[in-house]
């Protein structure tokens, strides 16, 4: 498996912290932001390869990340999100899918539900195709 780059975006220090460490442990490159501003100046400077959002950040929520993401892709690749959050109500579950996070894990959640999150995701990858790819394909 190449190593992958996992951004995770957490405004709560403690569960920043044990997280990237459980995903590190797994053989990723870990970058981690605070709140959903820094989260969207290291997508933009890092390019990671898979992103895990908490909703509520300050500065810009998890939601507007992910707006702003799919508004504005990256030239040629795909970055799977990942919603981990609080907020269990299915219009946030709802609104998470439609502004096409590719999962939603609901907090409490176990740190293997995350792994097994990034790992499926990173199966993903290489068949993903971007829209440019798809064109090539015609």
């Amino acid at each position: 498996m190449q190593n992958l780059k996992v951004l995770l975006a957490d405004d709560e220090a403690d569960i920043l912290g044990i997280m990237a460490k459980k995903i590190f442990v797994q053989g990723y490159t870990v970058i981690t932001a605070r709140d959903g501003q820094e989260a969207w100046e290291k997508i933009q400077t890092e390019s990671p390869d898979i992103i895990i959002l908490d909703l509520n950040m300050p500065r810009m929520n998890g939601f507007e990340v992910l707006q702003k993401l799919r508004k504005t892709p990256p030239e040629g690749k795909w970055q799977p999100v990942i919603i981990v959050s609080a907020r269990n109500e299915l219009d946030d579950v709802k609104k998470g899918l439609s502004l096409e996070a590719e999962h939603y894990l609901v907090k409490p959640c176990s740190m293997e539900d995350v792994i097994k999150a990034i790992r499926l995701m990173a199966s993903l990858i290489p068949q993903h195709k971007t829209p440019s790819e798809m064109e090539h394909d015609g």
